[in-house]
């Protein structure tokens, strides 16, 4: 039988869409295939019970005043230069295709309308003054690295915990990733802001054993405010997520940043703590009272940021334990503070050593 002409084009043009799905397709999986991380923290007892490793994605909705990891919130990769660490030699200079370095008596300056983030400077620097901050991993990859710690996960009840950033704004690959911990033995928690659809947490938590839920402020405009989103949608999740969790068996932390002037005000603390007992029915295992961390001050001059907070004092322990105070009143069950906190006999010193820790160790 032959076919007609008109036949002979619908064929063609069937044939085509077929092929632009398949490529559409192809491409998903590509996608979802790598994932952009800027930090692996092995042997982590902050994010989660036991000995943990904590992976950070790159890419955060949020624009929080307080933000400690500048390089989060961006998904791409980002240079950053270490002053103490340069010789002065400009091979970065010679390397850079666009001509987006220079030197002055201040160092090196990086002009990032021009530059590509190709890396090739960070290649060609022989004294590692230059980092690229964030990397492209593959799921098997990732995988490889985290499972070499699997024993102390076992023998500590520990795990793997996706942080950020918002792990849930790189979903496909993140639920890939804890599926396959979760197929392997490996317990698993994610730190996510609430700021993310249904859809997305639908998709992720399954293979999950602990929330860890930022609630930072109760009242929506101050949230939008100082984070940039307001937060019914964080809120509306968070009941969501409470119900999927105690539903499933599974286990959920709350955690609260305690920032001076912004967060750490009493009604506030009274505010969420409400909303746990109320709206969550007091589910969660804790409440998290995380205080003001500065340590992050030489994140952002690396990356060409001034930071509103950097001259803001960390809190004092009495501080600190006023407001778990006020945060026991509400009758919440299980609040603990953790953190940075200050000495009372010398700020001064106490600031000058945090900024010489920095510089030495910064991540």
């Amino acid at each position: 039988m032959r076919l007609s002409q008109e036949n002979l084009i619908e064929c063609r043009n069937f044939l085509l869409i077929l092929q632009l799905l398949l490529k559409l397709k192809k491409f998903k999986i590509m996608a979802a295939s790598e994932a952009l991380i800027f930090q692996i923290q092995k042997f982590s007892t902050e994010d989660g019970p036991g000995i943990r490793t904590t992976v950070f994605f790159k890419h955060c909705p949020l624009k929080c005043i307080w933000c400690h990891n500048p390089e989060s919130i961006l998904k791409i990769p980002q240079l950053e230069w270490f002053k103490h660490k340069c010789i002065g030699c400009k091979t970065c200079i010679e390397t850079c295709q666009q001509k987006a370095l220079s030197f002055d008596k201040n160092g090196l300056n990086i002009d990032r309308e021009k530059c590509t983030e190709c890396g090739e400077c960070v290649v060609e620097c022989p004294s590692t003054a230059l980092n690229m901050l964030g990397r492209w991993w593959k799921l098997e990859d990732l995988f490889y690295e985290i499972e070499k710690d699997k024993v102390y996960y076992t023998e500590s009840n520990g795990g793997i915990t996706v942080s950020g950033g918002e792990p849930t704004q790189q979903p496909d690959f993140v639920a890939d990733f804890l599926k396959k911990c979760k197929e392997n033995g490996i317990s698993t928690a994610v730190d996510t802001c609430g700021y993310a659809s249904k859809k997305v947490y639908k998709q992720i938590l399954p293979y999950v054993d602990l929330v860890l839920l930022d609630i930072k402020h109760i009242d929506s405009d101050k949230h939008k405010e100082f984070t940039g989103v307001p937060n019914e949608a964080i809120l509306e999740n968070a009941i969501w997520i409470s119900n999927y969790l105690k539903g499933n068996g599974k286990k959920m932390w709350i955690r609260t940043p305690i920032i001076p002037l912004y967060t750490a005000i009493e009604e506030n603390l009274k505010g969420i703590g409400e909303f746990i007992v109320n709206k969550l029915n007091n589910f969660p295992e804790r409440w998290d009272l995380l205080s003001f961390n500065n340590l992050c001050v030489s994140k952002y001059e690396r990356l060409n940021i001034d930071w509103s907070l950097k001259d803001v004092l960390l809190m004092k322990k009495e501080e600190m334990e006023h407001f778990l105070n006020i945060a026991e009143s509400t009758g919440v069950k299980n609040p603990h503070w953790s953190g940075l906190i200050r000495s009372i006999e010398s700020n001064e010193n106490i600031m000058k050593n945090q900024d010489h820790h920095l510089v030495d160790n910064v991540d």
